[in-house]
C-alpha cells in the first residue's frame, strides 16, 4: 500500500539554486518530449504507418540518444520521469473516463507551477537527500519540518515550490494488511452546496464545507484578481511588473490559505467517519454536468464533492470499511424512506422546492403516505438503507 505525507522543506541557499536548476530542468524535459511526441505523431499520419506511432519508451530512447553535453550534468531520473508523466497525461487524455482531462500541453516558465520528481532520494538522519548529478557541486542534505508519519520504503519524491516555500511530497510503502471490519455501525452522507449532513447514533449532524472564515478570503481572491486583470487590460503586452508579480503572490497565499482550510476540515471529518462507522454510504454525483449551471458553478467547485469521495475512497481501503457509492441515477432526494415511493416530473423537489405543491428546498412531503421530513435527513435515510441493500443482497 502506498501512503503519501506532504512536508515542507528548508533548504540552504545552495540547494535553492540546485531546486531552481532541477524545476527548469524538468519543464525543458517535458517540453522537449512533447515536441518529439508529436512529430512522432505527424510522421506516423504522413507515413500511414501506426507502428511508427509514439509512446513513453521510444520519445524516452529519443531523448535519451540525443542529450547534449549539459544534459549529462544534471539529473537523469528527472528526464525519465518526466516523459513517463506525459505518457500517463496522453492516456489519460483519450480515456472516456475522464472527459475533462485537458490535452497535455507546453510547461511556462511563468505561469507553470515548478515541479520534479525523483525515486532515487533518501532520507538520512531525518533530512532529505537528493540524487547528486555528475559534476554537480557542493550538495547538503535538506531539513524537513517534520518527519514521515509513514514507516516503510521510499519509492518517489515530489518536490513542488509553492506560495511560502518548497514541499515535498513522499510516496511510501507501507507493509500492512488490513482486513474488514464488520458492520455494526452505519451511516450515509447527503452532500449539498456548503454541507455534508450524516446520520449519528443520536439523530442527524450536519459538516459545514464552507465556514465563516472563507467568504473573507474569496473577497480578497476577487480584488486581488480585478486588480490583475486591469494591470494586464492597461499593458497588455509588458505588464509583468513588480507590483504584477507582488499582487499575484498575495493571491497565490490567499488561494493557499483557503485549499489548508478545505483541506483540513475534509481530512478531520473524513477521518472520524472512517473511524466511528463500519459501513459508509455516499453519492457519486456527476460534477461535470452539475457545474454546467452557471449560478452554482462555483460553489458546486467550492463544496468538495469530488475531492470527499476521493479521500473516503482511499481512507476506507485503509481502515478496513465497507464503502458503498450510491449510482448517480439513484433518487435519493426524490425518493421516500418511509413508503419507498419516488417523485417523477411535476411533483419532483427542485432548487427552489416544488411550485405544484408549494412546498419548499429543505421540505419533502410524501404524497402517498403523507410523512413529512427535512429534504436532507430523507436523503441521508435513502443512503443508509441503499448501503445496507447492498451488503445484505
Amino acid at each position: 500500500m502506498i501512503k503519501m505525507h506532504k512536508i515542507k522543506l528548508y533548504p540552504n541557499a545552495t540547494m535553492r539554486r540546485e531546486l531552481e536548476r532541477l524545476f527548469n530542468y524538468r519543464r525543458f524535459c517535458w517540453n522537449q518530449a512533447l515536441e518529439t511526441w508529436n512529430a512522432m505523431y505527424d510522421a506516423s499520419l504522413v507515413m500511414a504507418d501506426k507502428t511508427l506511432r509514439p509512446n513513453e519508451r521510444k520519445v524516452r530512447d529519443e531523448l535519451v540518444w540525443n542529450k547534449a553535453d549539459w544534459q549529462y550534468e544534471q539529473s537523469a531520473r528527472v528526464l525519465q520521469l518526466a516523459v513517463k508523466d506525459l505518457g500517463k497525461a496522453w492516456k489519460n487524455y483519450f480515456n472516456p473516463k475522464m472527459p475533462d482531462h485537458d490535452k497535455p500541453n507546453w510547461k511556462s516558465k511563468k505561469r507553470s507551477r515548478k515541479t520534479f520528481k525523483t525515486d532515487r532520494a533518501q532520507l538520512v538522519n531525518g533530512k532529505l537527500r537528493l540524487d547528486k548529478p555528475h559534476g554537480a557541486g557542493a550538495w547538503y542534505d535538506i531539513k524537513l519540518a517534520e518527519q514521515p508519519r509513514w514507516q516503510g520504503q521510499l519509492k518517489q519524491v515530489c518536490v513542488v515550490q509553492d506560495a511560502d516555500g518548497y514541499y515535498a511530497s513522499f510516496s511510501i510503502e507501507v507493509q500492512t494488511s488490513v482486513e474488514k471490519r464488520p458492520v455494526l455501525t452505519v451511516t450515509g452522507i447527503d452532500a449539498n452546496i456548503g454541507k455534508f449532513d450524516y446520520q449519528t447514533s443520536t439523530g442527524y449532524a450536519t459538516q459545514p464545507t464552507l465556514p465563516e472564515r472563507l467568504p473573507p478570503l474569496y473577497a480578497r481572491i476577487a480584488h486581488y484578481q480585478r486588480q490583475l486583470a486591469r494591470k494586464r487590460k492597461v499593458n497588455p503586452k509588458h505588464f509583468n511588473s513588480a507590483a504584477y508579480r507582488t499582487t499575484r503572490t498575495k493571491l497565490k497565499r490567499q488561494y493557499q490559505r483557503v485549499e489548508r482550510i478545505q483541506t483540513d476540515l475534509l481530512q478531520k471529518f473524513t477521518t472520524m467517519l472512517v473511524t466511528d462507522y463500519d459501513l459508509i454510504g455516499i453519492e457519486d454525483l456527476d460534477n461535470r454536468h452539475m457545474r454546467m449551471n452557471k449560478r452554482l458553478a462555483k460553489n458546486l467547485h467550492r463544496s468538495l464533492f469530488g475531492k470527499f469521495k476521493v479521500i473516503m475512497q482511499y481512507k476506507a481501503d485503509w481502515y478496513g470499511n465497507t464503502l458503498v457509492l450510491a449510482d448517480r441515477f439513484y433518487p435519493s432526494t426524490q425518493r421516500c424512506s418511509r413508503c419507498g415511493y419516488v417523485k417523477t416530473a411535476d411533483e419532483r423537489i427542485t432548487l427552489s422546492g416544488n411550485l405544484k405543491h408549494r412546498t419548499g428546498h429543505d421540505d419533502y412531503h410524501c404524497y402517498q403516505c403523507g410523512v413529512k421530513l427535512r429534504r436532507d435527513e430523507n436523503a441521508v435515510e435513502n443512503l443508509v438503507a441503499y448501503a445496507k441493500s447492498k451488503v445484505t443482497g
